[in-house]
């Protein structure tokens, strides 16, 4: 092949017109996930172990993102997290690999001329709308349009090449099944998306570079490929992760040898020309039938295939310093940030447990004399330290990418949560510091300090358990609003109250003052964490005078 001026110019068209369709492509993907939003997150928590219903959701989930990639690569994720178990995963993957041929039959639909238009409109959508759903609609028109004009591009400018004698040297060699399997792995693989690679196996159909006979087993090779992503994933996750990787890849090498064989000894490749001489069609109608059948055949028998996995990646997870981990997301999970932000608000719903129960316990410490909980309380502080920097800097990660508004309200507000959740974490330890030093110097508390302590302790209860019930809820209640409102307000006067009767006992000689010095600061802490909870109960709703609805608490937010 002779590489003249002209022929150099048609490759770097054509690989511009490849690189606007996978651009496009993208841009529509992170469309459509963005405009899905909380539906996307919805269609996920109705989850359930049924492996049937699983796959459904993975079809569901891949037809909105189009990126089959991005769903396996999450589902990895969940199972790294403990969110998902391998057959949920597989459930839901399976899917993926139907949902993912929607983009096929699109691009099988002669309607590129309309592709300048979309662009156009999508273009001034982004431009000119102030509302983040309205730029959405136009990012994904526009994707659209980037879509079809860079196949376009590419199809125009491959076809002078399709009729030199080194192209078909090419096309010739892939007819060849195993050539033509390792072929569409590779191309996919580099890719980093199916959907990509049938687009441009139906781009050259289109100008006839390439025929049915030659492009089948590609499309075979090419949802092996597909799993490479996923794959690269696992590396570093937990063992279960990577059971999942490993089944994707099991299923899809399962699923390309039985149409392999299909394909070499039934007329299957004649009934799909039967059924259209449109070859873009026919390789659209080849990638969504082997999707479907292959799935339908496997899903059955996916435990069998877990359990392969379980086979060759053997041992069980290690638990050591378990704790000291986000439990429920991981990086893979920025990929789809609707996701990322429902994850992370589980992560710090888990901190702000933890923060509680450390307070419940620093307190028992303290009343009953214990030093054995002092030794829990400290391990429980190693892994809210660690959460408070982890949360964070996975919050400032989140907040770099493409969001809702009412996303990034929410993680606006997250960063005080965690850092009060922080705050209670550190209270508690100070509580135990003066159990600590209660317990060794033998200080003892008079009963009707005591008395004091348990009826501060119970309000502040009050305050905490409602603050958290209500940012765990998500969701506004006036009169939890006015209960902490109201609480918070006695807890300040109590404490006051309860400082001054003290001075009088020291005056009275009825307290010592090394004990005194104790009870005072141990005031001063259930204050503070009473203030610190309030914060949390408020954070998604930053007013002074608290708002009648969650609409009104959203506005105020954006102030």
């Amino acid at each position: 092949m002779t590489f003249d001026q002209t022929t150099i110019m048609q490759i770097i068209l054509a690989l511009g017109g490849l690189g606007l369709f996978l651009y496009g492509m993208r841009l529509m993907g992170e469309g459509l996930e963005l405009a899905a939003g909380a539906k996307l997150r919805d269609i996920l928590e109705k989850l359930t172990t049924n492996r049937f219903l699983g796959a459904l959701v993975g079809v569901i989930v891949t037809a909105i993102i189009q990126s089959s990639t991005a769903v396996s690569v999450m589902c990895v994720g969940f199972v790294n997290a403990s969110i998902m178990n391998i057959s949920q995963a597989m459930g839901v993957i399976m899917g993926a690999t139907i949902g993912t041929t929607v983009t096929s039959v699109l691009l099988s639909i002669q309607i590129s001329d309309y592709a300048p238009l979309a662009i156009f409109i999508g273009a001034v959508m982004v431009m000119f709308m102030k509302k983040n759903n309205q730029k959405y609609i136009g990012q994904i028109i526009a994707g659209f349009g980037i879509l079809f004009f860079g196949m376009t591009t590419m199809s125009s400018n491959l076809e002078p090449l399709a009729s030199s004698d080194f192209f078909s040297t090419i096309i010739t060699s892939v007819s060849n099944p195993f050539i033509g399997v390792i072929f569409g792995i590779f191309f996919a693989a580099l890719l980093q998306s199916s959907s990509a690679a049938v687009g441009v196996l139906q781009a050259l159909g289109a100008i006839s570079a390439l025929t049915l006979p030659n492009a089948v087993y590609m499309v075979y090779g090419i949802h092996i490929g597909a799993c490479v992503t996923a794959v690269i994933s696992a590396i570093g996750a937990s063992k279960d992760a990577k059971r999942t990787a490993l089944s994707y890849v099991l299923f899809t090498v399962f699923g390309t040898a039985i149409f392999t064989l299909l394909s070499l000894f039934t007329p299957f490749n004649a009934f799909i020309e039967s059924v259209t001489d449109n070859i873009p069609f026919q390789i659209s109608l080849v990638h969504i039938l082997s999707s479907i059948i292959a799935t339908l055949l496997i899903l059955p028998a996916e435990g069998l295939i877990v359990k392969l996995s379980y086979i060759v990646i053997r041992g069980d997870e290690e638990g050591e310093k378990e704790a000291c981990r986000l439990k429920y997301v991981d990086e893979r999970l920025l990929q789809t940030p609707p996701i990322a932000v429902n994850q992370i608000t589980k992560e710090i719903d888990r901190m702000g447990k933890l923060a509680k129960r450390n307070f419940q316990l620093s307190m028992e410490s303290l009343l009953n004399m214990d030093e054995k909980l002092i030794d829990v309380v400290e391990e429980n502080e190693e892994v809210i330290d660690y959460l408070n920097q982890a949360i964070t800097t996975y919050l400032v990660k989140l907040n770099g990418l493409s969001l809702e508004d009412s996303d990034r309200v929410r993680i606006g507000s997250f960063y005080h949560v965690v850092s009060d959740m922080e705050r209670i974490g550190d209270h508690a330890e100070n509580i135990c510091e003066l159990a600590s030093m209660a317990i060794n110097k033998n200080e003892i508390f008079s009963s009707i300090a005591i008395g004091e302590i348990n009826d501060l302790k119970k309000l502040v209860d009050t305050v905490m358990d409602n603050s958290l019930e209500m940012f765990e809820s998500r969701s506004y209640s006036q009169k939890k609003v006015d209960l902490i409102s109201n609480t918070e307000q006695e807890i300040d006067d109590k404490t006051d109250l309860y400082k001054a009767n003290h001075i009088e006992r020291l005056s009275d000689g009825k307290c010592s003052a090394r004990v005194g010095t104790l009870f005072m600061e141990l005031l001063t802490n259930l204050e503070r964490i009473a203030d610190h909870s309030t914060n949390i109960a408020f954070s998604l709703y930053p007013n002074q005078h608290a708002p009648h609805s969650e609409a009104e608490a959203m506005q105020l937010a954006k102030k």
